[in-house]
């Protein structure tokens, strides 16, 4: 059994992998391996699990704790001993074989030495890192304490690669990890000089001189300073076009300049894409609008709504905040070969942490088993604005490396609502990942699916390209007919939950704003119903608007919800249209059905829906489940089903504009709306 801190906190066998829990024994766990070896005192162990709110019997609620965590590592054959209780606090034993934090310093270390072996040995490393830091760990202490200081240490490793391969001339090899690394830290004024080199080097100045201008406006703008001497001379350097040194003679006049990397596309909804965005709009977890590749565009919740994907044949275990990334997922091939399709980026990625972890740790699973028969299958569905396609791009980009062959994303929905041709998206797919199949694993995003047979049709059709890699399948339908044939891993999305639509706020508009208003910024999130397309909505709002109170922009949607909730310059980004073309794909029983029961108290049981639908039992259940499976109800507990209260709104809203609601019951349409909108 071996530990992987460099990502997800999860146990491998080096075969299957099980994302932990985000619990306080994983808490535990994260702040004994951080320090193996060592005795971590109970004072540290303490803060790192319960943080300020530590209980009143705080000795034998760790030890409460420590148990808990011996006998979950029981259940996958590590000794419950592992974990020593000695004066002063506890201590874990591990080496470089059974940690992979201690593996990367190994190998870090030994590289120094290693001559020619230096450059693999440092990939090597990296590459045993898997995406989030501690993403499944909920612990602020280690979050802020030991997480900035283990990316630093890979970022010390990644300029390192990035030296030796601009040594050796290799411009255009170590433009990707630039790009990426550069987006990820922007003010880091040594890895924009190794990006300016890196351009120069392959014959694009113009282009190194505009990262030059990049950086030196962003430090400007938020820390009021001018670049250092470093970037200055080699802006100098640059524009009286003298041989830098590091580059081999002659390199940067040689070398032919390869396409550039698809620039940061702008946060705007473009092309004729169907997912929850809107017609054309990709919406994050976190709410972020963004274009899909090909014109195409597309778009866990609560712990308890997201199963937990796990590799089979282990116990299901919920996975674990994730930022957003700006990894490219392009193709390693040799010269002169055509570029691996890329996917588009998701700005801002935020929370979803524990279905984050679970994606990437099932799409990890295809380098294990190259050449096999079929992909490596997921599922992501969940009602329209709640980020499905967001959240699969963004695990799509954390695990970029593991799929060389390229990526791409596919709609499986045309402009009009309807079904694409299951021909034309096989096509469409067979083309973009053909070129790229012969450098390794492929990954395709299928966005929108509207019927398990589309997937089902489309898999068979293209399985000379799909079936080395991994495919992910983006639905408002939970699709259990595909389950029930493939079993592949399944993952529904939800409302956010309470704290991270607050954390989400605070985020975006900054925590001065939002703690000086904490009881608007809770109606906000509440108006919005935790739906991140609403709350990305709702920010954008106040970003444009930086002198308006919170607590004024909740009266103002409050007087017309949710119509209030559309962005002006763009109709696309709207709660009701979002919410008008879902109920538009719903046969008209089962429209009716969804806008009748939102007069109820937004709580379901099937006698409840059966007397105010005024049909048997049998029928209602039936109408129940099919809501249910088109993402428009949510499941409480068996029996207790449960309608978004954003989704209510709009259900109340829209019966009042087609007279659908009586006169009488319209006292009963303002009191449900949320937060007493009106």
């Amino acid at each position: 059994m071996r530990f992987q801190l460099l990502g997800p906190l999860s146990v491998t066998d080096g075969c299957d992998v099980v994302v932990l829990p985000p619990a306080k024994p994983t808490s535990l766990l994260a702040a004994l391996l951080l320090r193996p070896g060592e005795v971590v005192p109970t004072d540290r162990l303490l803060e790192a699990v319960w943080g300020e709110k530590q209980p009143a019997t705080a000795k034998s609620a760790l030890q409460s704790c420590v148990l808990r965590l011996r006998r979950l590592l029981a259940r996958y054959g590590i000794a419950e001993r592992l974990v020593v209780a000695v004066a002063g606090g506890y201590r874990l034993s591990a080496d470089a074989e059974s940690l992979d934090l201690l593996h990367f310093r190994r190998l870090a270390a030994e590289a120094a030495g290693a001559g020619e072996s230096e450059l693999p040995m440092l990939r090597t490393a990296l590459g045993l890192w898997r995406g989030p830091l501690l993403a499944n760990v909920p612990s602020e202490l280690l979050h802020r304490d030991e997480v900035p200081r283990l990316a630093e240490q890979r970022l010390r490793v990644l300029e390192r690669v990035c030296e030796i391969q601009l040594a050796q001339g290799r411009c255009s090899e170590v433009l990707v990890d630039l790009w990426e690394a550069t987006g990820a830290h922007p003010q880091h004024e040594g890895l924009s000089a190794q990006l300016m080199r890196a351009l120069y080097g392959s014959g694009r100045q113009n282009e190194a001189l505009a990262e030059y201008r990049r950086i030196r406006g962003r430090l400007r703008d938020e820390l009021g300073v001018d670049p250092g001497p470093q970037l200055q001379g080699l802006e100098l350097a640059i524009l009286r076009g003298e041989e830098l040194r590091g580059l081999p003679r002659g390199q940067a006049a040689a070398e032919p300049a390869p396409a550039p990397p698809a620039p940061a596309p702008p946060v705007v909804p473009t092309g004729r894409g169907t997912g929850d965005g809107g017609p054309g709009g990709i919406v994050s977890s976190d709410g972020a609008a963004d274009p899909a590749h090909a014109g195409h565009a597309g778009q866990a919740a609560h712990a308890g709504h997201a199963a937990p994907l796990t590799a089979p044949a282990r116990p299901a275990l919920a996975a674990p905040d994730t930022t957003g990334t700006d990894a490219v997922l392009a193709g390693s091939g040799p010269a002169g070969a055509s570029p691996a399709p890329r996917l588009p980026r998701v700005p801002g990625f935020t929370g979803r942490a524990a279905e984050t972890a679970g994606l990437v740790a099932h799409l990890s699973r295809a380098e294990r088993a190259p050449g096999g028969p079929e992909p490596v299958l997921a599922v992501v569905s969940g009602g329209p604005g709640m980020g499905k396609t967001a959240l699969a791009l963004h695990a799509a980009h954390l695990v970029a490396d593991r799929y060389p062959g390229g990526a791409a994303l596919v709609s499986l929905t045309a402009p009009d609502g309807t079904p694409r041709p299951v021909e034309e998206a096989a096509a469409e797919l067979r083309a973009l990942l053909a070129p790229g199949a012969s450098r390794g694993p492929c990954l395709a995003v299928l966005d929108d699916a509207m019927h398990p047979d589309q997937v089902r049709d489309l898999l068979a059709g293209t399985a000379s390209v799909t079936g080395r890699g991994a495919v992910v399948v983006t639905s408002r339908r939970r699709l259990a007919a595909l389950v029930a044939t493939h079993g592949p891993a399944v993952l529904h999305l939800g409302a956010l939950p309470r704290q991270e639509s607050h954390a989400l706020l605070t985020r975006v508009l900054g925590r001065q704003r939002v703690a000086a208003e904490h009881a608007a910024a809770r109606a906000l999130t509440d108006l919005c119903g935790h739906v991140p397309l609403a709350l990305r909505i709702v920010m954008a709002r106040l970003l444009t608007r930086p002198a308006q109170r919170l607590a004024d922009c909740a009266t103002w949607l409050r007087r017309d919800l949710p119509a209030r909730l559309a962005l002006p310059d763009d109709p696309r980004l709207s709660v009701p249209l979002i919410l008008d073309g879902a109920l538009r794909r719903l046969p008209a029983p089962l429209a009716d059905a969804h806008l009748r029961l939102a007069r109820l108290n937004g709580q379901l049981t099937v006698p409840d829906a059966a007397g105010a639908l005024a049909v048997p039992e049998t029928r209602a259940e039936e109408l129940l489940e099919q809501l249910l499976d088109r993402g428009l109800l949510d499941e409480e507990q068996p029996g207790l089903l449960r309608m978004n209260a954003l989704f209510r709104a709009h259900a109340l809203h829209r019966g009042t504009r087609a007279g659908e609601v009586a006169q009488a019951l319209l006292p009963v349409a303002r009191h449900a709306l949320p937060s007493g909108a009106t």
